[in-house]
């Protein structure tokens, strides 16, 4: 695979998506500093590593769930390292058994295609139908990776950025889970 050097300018709008320019957009407005980098397509988390070791992250794993009804939605940010076990999560967060969620869903409420899931998209959830929820140990890391809606790019940011700038101007909060 081949990578281009991590940079922390905002990228030229040239043959990239606009939900993609979009996330740069607000990432200056809410004066989020980033570093940046391109990379071939990359749909699963073990085709991260080598990206994430060259923007010096964890890996994070992050699905789109759903109820079994469809009427709850969630976005849950994890290490790539751990197993989700539908029950416990169910269960932590009161929850009907969860699965993951229809591509269709993830398009419509964030705006986000399979294998590019991020908590990015959130800020495209105006009705604030996706309830998020992160995994105690990526709120212990410094740093979390993403993708800017789209997986030909990563992003590194603060995760204190992503708490005290971004998730206060999409509107949305998260509650905190623990995966063994």
């Amino acid at each position: 695979m081949k990578y281009l050097t991590p940079v922390t300018t905002r990228p030229s709008p040239e043959g990239r998506l606009e939900k993609e320019m979009a996330v740069y957009d607000l990432l200056e407005q809410l004066d989020i500093p980033y570093e940046r980098l391109d990379h071939e397509v990359t749909a699963t988390v073990e085709a991260c590593h080598d990206v994430d070791k060259l923007l010096g992250i964890h890996i994070c794993k992050n699905l789109f769930l759903c109820n079994s009804q469809r009427t709850a939605f969630y976005l849950l940010m994890m290490p790539g390292e751990k197993k989700f076990v539908t029950k416990d999560i169910s269960k932590q967060i009161g929850s009907a058994r969860l699965s993951f969620a229809e591509a269709e869903y993830m398009e419509q409420l964030l705006n986000i295609t399979p294998g590019s899931v991020s908590i990015m998209g959130l800020m495209n959830d105006k009705e604030h139908k996706v309830q998020l929820l992160i995994d105690s140990d990526i709120l212990k890391d410094e740093y979390i990776g993403c993708h800017p809606c789209i997986n030909t790019s990563s992003l590194k940011l603060k995760t204190s950025d992503i708490l005290e700038k971004f998730l206060p101007y999409t509107g949305h909060t998260y509650t905190e889970v623990n995966i063994t």
